[in-house]
């Protein structure tokens, strides 16, 4: 089991290695320069590419941005956003938010979508399936951005039930979050559609399943076959669909705390991309590989304790 853990530990270090190389080379060759705002003094200009090593090609470049991870955790700073501030204080402030906001969706997505999944495939071609199945196209058709735009139209202007924007100094604490409550409800609809849509398609089967009818026939109701063997069974499948959650989740945010002007990391991350911040874009998108590696990691060590045959067959 340890080896099977340090091999997973190390695939995920190499795949963080990969990404931050081609981060760092696709960023910096963009053609937009590092400096382009004018609000920068020329010293502070001259201090920092001095310190960025930014007058040396390119490989040099490369060779003292992975050494300063690597030997003290520095990822550079900031050259148009904050100016001369280190990009990872920069990342820090905007933390709280953008974990709040996937948090709660998260917390909404999994419960709602295992619901929605076993209702859709106990009422099969009844009116509840029809509707929800109806519900599932519609909300991994469309974007979240699309959602966001519609409810911030329907409740913020036609019924102001809730904020416009997100409200960071709000006096309340339920003021601030109610500000939350459109962006979590975007982010959450096209993961309740992707969980209830697996689920369903398993539940359906694991009912028609030739151990489900032995249950039957050892006495035991509809309902206790149904909890005890096949909702149970059904779920280790929906395990699957954890880690592109995460990802699609804090993908989808970028945009979504745009639109509700959320200061997390998804707005700061456009921000750095269009102001030509290279070193703040480049440690944002290895914050987000981290999580998503991270993530990744974990389901895969937690798949070899619960099933020896996994842990097993990734050994040979």
């Amino acid at each position: 089991m340890i080896k099977y853990i340090i091999g997973r530990i190390g695939a995920m270090l190499l795949t963080l290695f990969l990404v931050m190389t081609l981060s760092f080379w696709v960023i910096r060759l963009m053609p937009m320069s590092i400096f382009e705002n004018p609000e920068v003094p020329p010293e502070v200009q001259q201090k920092l590419e001095d310190r960025m090593h930014l007058h040396e090609p390119m490989a040099v470049q490369y060779y003292y941005f992975i050494h300063g991870i690597v030997t003290k955790g520095d990822f550079g700073t900031s050259v148009k956003i904050r100016p001369g501030l280190d990009v990872f204080d920069i990342i820090k402030e905007r933390i709280p938010p953008t974990m709040l906001l996937n948090f709660f969706s998260l917390l909404i997505s999994i419960p709602v979508g295992i619901i929605a999944g076993t209702v859709a495939a106990l009422k099969r071609n009844r009116w509840q399936d029809t509707i929800i199945s109806f519900l599932i196209v519609i909300f991994i058709s469309v974007p979240s951005f699309v959602f966001a735009s519609l409810m911030q139209y329907c409740f913020t202007f036609a019924w102001p039930l809730f904020p416009t924007l997100y409200n960071a100094q709000a006096p309340t604490v339920w003021v601030a979050f109610s500000s939350m409550v459109l962006p979590i409800i975007a982010l959450s609809l096209n993961p309740i559609a992707t969980i209830a849509r697996y689920l369903r398609g398993e539940l359906i089967e694991t009912l028609s399943s030739e151990y489900m009818l032995l249950a039957r026939t050892k006495g035991l109701t509809q309902r206790e076959a149904t909890w005890n063997h096949a909702f149970r069974n059904s779920l280790v499948p929906i395990a699957n669909t954890i880690i592109p959650l995460i990802t699609g989740i804090m993908g989808g945010s970028l945009v979504i705390e745009k639109i509700f002007a959320v200061p997390g990391e998804g707005g700061l991350l456009v921000d750095s991309i269009l102001a030509g911040d290279h070193f703040l874009t480049v440690a944002l998108l290895i914050f987000y590989s981290v999580i998503s590696l991270v993530s990744i990691c974990v389901i895969d060590i937690s798949y070899g304790i619960i099933d020896p045959r996994i842990r097993i067959g990734g050994g040979k």
